[in-house]
């Protein structure tokens, strides 16, 4: 079996967990600064703050730009759950608009006529499967309503927009590192943000409101990221502009083999850098092509068959997003992960082209 996904662990990565072990200092400390400091500047941003996974990061900034109980935050219904969760852990309301359905990601149309209808205090754009949101007509949107934009880059690290890499272009930008994703800690996450105000402002919400040894100006949490998981971090990002070098060269290699009508693959805006978290294609009758790839001995997943405004958590939100649930239904990923070979895909596109729908 082809697997979906393939997290790839070296000997540098194992190399400076030891080291860690060694020194004894498995919490918080200086190995996670370095780590903030790289990953900060490998985005272009002016600070980094580490997190102990992708939600506690989006939950942190959220608080950090002041989103509270009675606040309303704009965002795309069409995306992993964690999105709304965090808005809803920082006490605001998720407010859905739908998706455009060439990219999946948030349309900027359908967020400016949202937000002409409810007053919105905060946006939030995901870079849904590694391609970057249209970031500059939503942030003209912020701009215009006054309020941060917020970048869930959970899957698109090193994905670049109008050639500026994603994370470093809204007000704060958040970051995931579970294992699928185009780089791991094992579990963690990163804030980066040009704002020293709220660099400063995440660090000390995720370490319980911590100003000093024992003084806590605010109640915090505890969400920061242990030594061993920088170690591996400052190790996988050495290697992500391979990983991404691989990842986009065998999405060229799926893109140019598959010729079957029934399946529409991905695009990429000729201003974005596509980083294929997921390489998405579509097909009408899902389940009878994932029933064909899994007979040929190929893993595939759907991200995500239930749209968050349709999950039960949040039948308490009135939405209207045709599009997004439209793609609910007809999407699915394929392998692309770096350890898929030439032969692999060629597999791949072979059974694809030969799937009858």
């Amino acid at each position: 079996m082809i697997p979906i996904a393939d997290p790839e662990l070296g000997e540098g990565e194992k190399e400076r967990v030891e080291q860690v072990l060694d020194s004894g200092m498995l919490a918080d400390g200086p190995e996670v600064r370095e780590f903030e400091a790289e990953f900060a500047d490998y985005c272009g941003a002016a600070h980094g703050v580490a997190t102990s996974n992708g939600t506690t990061a989006l939950h942190a900034a959220l608080e950090a730009v002041g989103i509270g109980a009675g606040d309303r935050v704009l965002t795309t219904p069409f995306s992993f759950i964690a999105t709304a969760n965090a808005i809803r852990h920082a006490g605001a309301e998720p407010i859905f608009a739908d998706i455009d359905p060439v990219t999946y990601n948030l349309d900027p149309a359908a967020a400016r006529k949202t937000a002409r209808e409810v007053a919105i205090d905060a946006i939030v754009a995901v870079h849904l499967y590694g391609l970057p949101a249209d970031l500059g007509p939503l942030a003209d949107l912020a701009d215009d309503l006054d309020v941060p934009l917020i970048e869930d880059a959970a899957q698109a690290h090193g994905a670049t927009y109008q050639d500026n890499r994603v994370g470093a272009i809204g007000d704060v930008g958040c970051f995931s590192f579970y294992p699928t994703k185009n780089m791991t800690t094992g579990e963690g996450g990163m804030i980066v943000t040009d704002r020293e105000d709220l660099a400063d402002d995440v660090a000390q919400f995720i370490n319980h409101g911590r100003t000093d040894s024992y003084a806590h100006a605010t109640v915090g949490h505890n969400f920061r990221m242990t030594s061993i998981a920088a170690a591996i971090g400052r190790g996988q990002l050495e290697r992500l502009p391979t990983y991404i070098k691989q990842r986009r060269s065998n999405a060229a290699q799926l893109t140019e083999g598959i010729t079957n009508d029934a399946v529409s693959c991905p695009v990429e805006p000729e201003e974005t850098t596509h980083v294929y978290h997921q390489y998405t294609i579509r097909t009408d009758d899902r389940d009878a092509l994932l029933d064909h790839l899994e007979a040929n001995d190929i893993g595939a997943g759907v991200y995500y068959p239930t749209c968050i405004h349709n999950q039960p958590a949040y039948d308490d939100v009135d939405c209207t997003a045709p599009e997004s649930e439209v793609a609910a239904s007809e999407v699915l990923s394929l392998p692309v992960h770096p350890n898929v070979t030439a032969d692999d895909i060629d597999h791949i596109v072979e059974v694809i082209n030969d799937y009858a729908a």
